[in-house]
């Protein structure tokens, strides 16, 4: 004689698929088991599990005023084998995302994207903890501090970034806060570039710095002092105080005295913002001094190919973003090296809640910032 197996009531299979799909998902249930009119039935139920998969972030959703931006909640990023997951406690906000923001040049576009950006979430500079880290990483560990450069994918606009353990990122030094690490890579791994690469900046020279009070400026105040440089920084009076802290050997008020009446007196001019021409500092030179600007324009394009062929001084630029990774990585090293001897400080002028990036933007576009603008995912 063949027996049946005894069928399961609803209420046990109702049970049964209730428990398998708490444990697939992580242990929060999303569904849970209701009467209905006495007949027991699963309905989705209220949990944190969505939460916990969503982060909130900044959507840039064309090229124009800082109104572009919106807060959004947005699926939280997984990380790749080969990757790690930040909870990004602070975020820098830099003159070049306000270019960027503004699609101009137009020339720009082609890398951002033609109608609006194909990224929808910006920014590059970020620090904070990792949460998480995928199955091929070895050099980091979850709950380590970091902080670095998100460059190709962007993305730290937001609660959480994946970056390559390859990628720009090292540990935060102990010396160091997060708010002062988020602009650290933009302002002196562009500032190392331009100093030690473009001008081949030696000890005892004497290097003018324009914009000294600036992000990239008070990078390069500290980072030409620690090489042994004596520094003439360039700024407004109000921000002449912090740039005598930052070690200048000389400040120069730029609405009181212009300096490229200095007569052969500087072997190198970098000038930060892009304001003075190489024509107007060539006399300020010394017999084979550099110009040198990370702002490109057509009167520098020229002075680089007029330079290139005729006279001893030189006009030099560089676009930092686009060094190969290795080069950039040997960079931050020499970066972290600096900060870690006590020679490199992070100079925060305001910080903004995420929710106010237009806001944040507003206060760079008026062109007074001083040091480093932050944006904290966390209050």
């Amino acid at each position: 004689m063949i027996r049946r197996a005894k069928p399961y009531s609803k209420r046990l299979i109702q049970i049964k698929l209730s428990c398998f799909l708490v444990r697939i998902c992580n242990s929060e249930p999303i569904l849970e088991i209701a009467n209905l009119r006495g007949v027991p039935c699963l309905h989705f139920c209220p949990s944190n599990h969505q939460k916990l998969r969503n982060m909130k972030a900044i959507i840039t959703t064309a090229y124009g005023s800082p109104e572009v931006f919106k807060v959004d909640n947005v699926a939280k990023p997984l990380p790749k084998p080969n990757e790690i997951l930040i909870k990004i406690h602070a975020s820098s906000v830099t003159k070049a995302d306000t270019m960027m923001r503004t699609g101009k040049p137009y020339i720009g576009r082609l890398m951002l994207g033609l109608r609006k950006p194909k990224n929808p979430i910006w920014g590059t500079g970020f620090a904070g903890v990792i949460e998480s880290v995928g199955t091929e990483v070895t050099q980091f560990k979850t709950g380590d501090n970091v902080f670095g450069e998100n460059i190709e994918t962007m993305g730290t606009y937001a609660e959480y970034v994946t970056v390559s353990e390859d990628g720009i990122v090292t540990h935060l030094p102990e010396n160091m806060s997060y708010d002062e690490a988020a602009g650290m890579c933009d302002g002196g791994i562009t500032s190392l570039n331009f100093l030690l690469n473009l001008g081949k900046m030696k000890p005892g020279q004497k290097v003018l710095i324009n914009g000294a009070s600036g992000s990239l400026g008070t990078a390069a105040v500290q980072i030409a002092k620690h090489f042994g440089a004596i520094v003439t920084g360039v700024c407004s009076s109000k921000n002449s105080e912090l740039a005598w802290e930052l070690g200048c050997d000389e400040v120069i008020d730029y609405t009181k005295y212009d300096f490229t009446t200095n007569k052969n007196s500087y072997d190198l001019i970098y000038d930060t913002v892009g304001v003075r021409s190489f024509r107007e500092c060539c006399g300020a030179l010394t017999e084979n001094g550099k110009y040198i600007s990370p702002v490109l324009g057509m009167p520098l394009l020229g002075a680089m190919m007029m330079t290139s062929i005729f006279g001893k001084k030189k006009a030099k630029f560089s676009a930092t973003g686009t060094l190969s990774t290795k080069e950039t990585k040997r960079l931050l090293g020499i970066l972290l090296e600096i900060i870690e001897a006590g020679n490199l400080k992070g100079v925060i002028d305001r910080s903004y809640p995420l929710e106010q990036i237009a806001e944040a933007h507003l206060y760079i576009d008026k062109g007074h910032k001083k040091g480093n603008v932050v944006l904290k995912a966390i209050a």
